[in-house]
């Protein structure tokens, strides 16, 4: 199945970003790397959320993710939360339809 993890940033999360992010994406290129996350980024204009595409048989995958985070435990996510996506239509659909 394929997770969604969302994350809603803090206001100030541009200017505190940086003394985090190389710890942040150290986690999520391991988490690429092993297959668990496909995709991840932040959404511009404004910067005030995030989405991380994670692949597993349930949702722990992404919060293990979350709970490990940087971001998570220094406050630049206000909240998160995790969605399971039923993708149907792609190459890497879970349950492709025709």
């Amino acid at each position: 199945m394929h997770y969604l993890l969302v994350y809603e940033l803090a206001p100030d999360y541009l200017e505190r970003r940086d003394a985090y992010r190389d710890a942040h994406l150290k986690l999520a290129w391991e988490a690429s790397d092993g297959g668990a996350l496909l995709l991840g980024g932040a959404l511009a204009a404004p910067a005030d959320s995030a989405m991380l595409l994670f692949e597993g048989d349930s949702p722990a995958v992404a919060e293990t993710f979350a709970r490990a985070d940087p971001y998570v435990s220094n406050g630049l996510v206000a909240s998160w939360r995790v969605r399971e996506w039923t993708t149907v239509v792609g190459d890497g659909a879970t349950n492709p339809l025709r």
